[in-house]
C-alpha cells in the first residue's frame, strides 16, 4: 500500500468513527472522540422519548410534532449530559440543514437552545443550556432527571429520494451506554421507496490498438434505485493513487464525447473533477455511462509499470456536500514506448452508442473540464477523497471548542477539503 493510500484510508476511518461536527467549512472532533468519559460518568444517563403528538406521519412543509425527552440520571453521582440526537435511514440522499425542522425547549431543564449539525454527511440535533457555550453540557443531580420539549418536522425541502427515519437520542461524551438510547420512527407522506445511489466502475480493459497496459479503458456508471429525483445536481472527484511514488506522473484521463475522446484537464495529478450530473436525476433516468480511458503522457517519470487505482467518489454539488456514493477500480499501467501511443479509436465497448440518459451532455460543466491535461507535478495530499458537509453554525462549534479545550478534553480540529476550482 502507498503512502498516500495509507493517508487516506486512515482519514477515512477516523471520519467514520469519530464524532465529528462539521461547520462552515472545519471539521471539530469533541470528547468522545478521543478520550473515555470518566469511569464514574460514563453510562449514567438513561434516555427515554414519549410518543409524538399530533400523530401521524410527516409532509414537507406540513404540521411539527412534539415528543418529550427525558435524560435520568440512574447513579448516585451527579452526571453531565451532551444531548445528541441521530437521524438515521431516510434514504438516498444526505440532508442539509434545512430538510428538517429542530427545536428544542426545556421543561423540568433549564432554558435551551439547539442547533442542527452533521456528521459523516449524516443530520444530527443538538442543544445546550442558553446562553452557554455549544459545548456546555447540562449538570443532572444524582438520582435526578431532566425533560425537554422536541419539535420535529419536515421542510419544503425534504428530498423526494428520502422517506421514513429514524431519531435516536444519546449523548457525544459518552454518559449514555448503548442500552440507555432511546429512539422514535417517523413516518413521512406520501411514502417513499427509499434505495440509493449506485456508482460503479465497469469494463476495465485495454484500449483497442495499443499493447497492453499502456491505455486502459473503463465505463463509470450511476444509477439510483428508489423513488423520487436528486434536487441539486450531483459532483464527481475522481482520485487517483498509484503504486510507486515519482515526481511526475502526468497521468492523462479523456472522456468520450459525441464519438471523440476529449482529455480532462487538472492542475493536481491526484485528483480530476468528472462532469456534473444534472439536477433531477432519477431511476427513470436510468443508467448514465461516462466512458473513459487513461494513460501515461510522454512527460512521465514511470520507466515500467506500476499500479493504478482509481476512486470516484459523489456528492451533492451545494448544502451537504459529503461524499456518498463511489467506486474504485485497480489495474496495471505501463508508459508509451517511443514507438506506440493511444488509439484515436475507441475499443468496442466504448463505441457502443449510449441511451440518451447516459450520454455526456456537452454542458458548460463539461466543458469547462475537458481539455488537454496539463498536470506535470506531484502537489502534495491534495489528491485526498475525504470531504465533510458544512454548516451555518461557525459561531456555535467555535463555542463549542473552546468549551471542550476548558474542559480538558483532546479537542483536534483539522482543515476541512479544499472546495475544487473546478466548481465555480
Amino acid at each position: 500500500m502507498s503512502a498516500r493510500t495509507a493517508t487516506r484510508r486512515s482519514f477515512r476511518t477516523a471520519a467514520a468513527t469519530a464524532v465529528v461536527a462539521t461547520v462552515a467549512g472545519t471539521v471539530l472532533m469533541p470528547l468522545s472522540a478521543s478520550a473515555a468519559p470518566a469511569a464514574d460518568n460514563y453510562g449514567a444517563l438513561k434516555m427515554t422519548m414519549g410518543a409524538p403528538a399530533p400523530s401521524g406521519p410527516l409532509t414537507r412543509g406540513g404540521a411539527t410534532e412534539t415528543f418529550e425527552l427525558t435524560a435520568t440520571n440512574t447513579t448516585d453521582k451527579p452526571s453531565s449530559f451532551h444531548p445528541w440526537l441521530l437521524l438515521h435511514g431516510a434514504g438516498a440522499s444526505p440532508l442539509t440543514q434545512s430538510d428538517v425542522i429542530f427545536k428544542v425547549e426545556g421543561v423540568t431543564a433549564p432554558a435551551t437552545e439547539s442547533f442542527i449539525g452533521q456528521q459523516d454527511g449524516e443530520w444530527q440535533g443538538m442543544f445546550h443550556p442558553a446562553g452557554k457555550t455549544g459545548g456546555e453540557g447540562f449538570e443532572i443531580p444524582a438520582g435526578a432527571k431532566m425533560t425537554w420539549k422536541v419539535t420535529i418536522g419536515l421542510g419544503k425541502s425534504y428530498p423526494t429520494t428520502n422517506g421514513d427515519f429514524e431519531l435516536k437520542a444519546t449523548s457525544y461524551s459518552g454518559e449514555v451506554a448503548e442500552g440507555n438510547t432511546a429512539s422514535l420512527t417517523f413516518k413521512t407522506d406520501p411514502s417513499v421507496k427509499t434505495g440509493k445511489l449506485e456508482t460503479a466502475f465497469k469494463n476495465v480493459g485495454d484500449c483497442k490498438g495499443v499493447p497492453a497496459l499502456q491505455c486502459r479503458e473503463m465505463d463509470l456508471t450511476y444509477r439510483l434505485t428508489g423513488d423520487g429525483a436528486f434536487k441539486t445536481a450531483l459532483y464527481t472527484s475522481l482520485g487517483v493513487n498509484f503504486g510507486s511514488i515519482v515526481k511526475v506522473p502526468n497521468l492523462q484521463l479523456e472522456m468520450l464525447v459525441n464519438g471523440k475522446w476529449q482529455g480532462i484537464s487538472t492542475a493536481d495529478p491526484y485528483s480530476f473533477m468528472l462532469p456534473t450530473i444534472p439536477a433531477g436525476f432519477s431511476a427513470a433516468s436510468g443508467e448514465r455511462v461516462l466512458h473513459l480511458r487513461t494513460s501515461f503522457g510522454p512527460n512521465t517519470d514511470y520507466k515500467k509499470a506500476t499500479d493504478v487505482t482509481l476512486q470516484a467518489s459523489v456528492s451533492l454539488a451545494e448544502g451537504n456536500t459529503y461524499e456518498f456514493s463511489g467506486d474504485e477500480t485497480k489495474f496495471q499501467l505501463a508508459p508509451a514506448t517511443a514507438t506506440t501511443s493511444p488509439s484515436p479509436t475507441p475499443s468496442k465497448s466504448a463505441t457502443a452508442q449510449p441511451s440518451a440518459s447516459a450520454s455526456p451532455s456537452p454542458s458548460s460543466s463539461t466543458t469547462a473540464v475537458v481539455a488537454a491535461n496539463t498536470n506535470t507535478k506531484a502537489t502534495g495530499t491534495t489528491g485526498s477523497l475525504a470531504h465533510t458537509g458544512a454548516d451555518s453554525n461557525t459561531g456555535l462549534y467555535a463555542g463549542l471548542a473552546a468549551a471542550l479545550v476548558a474542559l480538558g478534553g483532546a479537542v483536534a480540529w483539522l482543515g476541512a477539503r479544499r472546495r475544487r476550482a473546478t466548481r465555480a
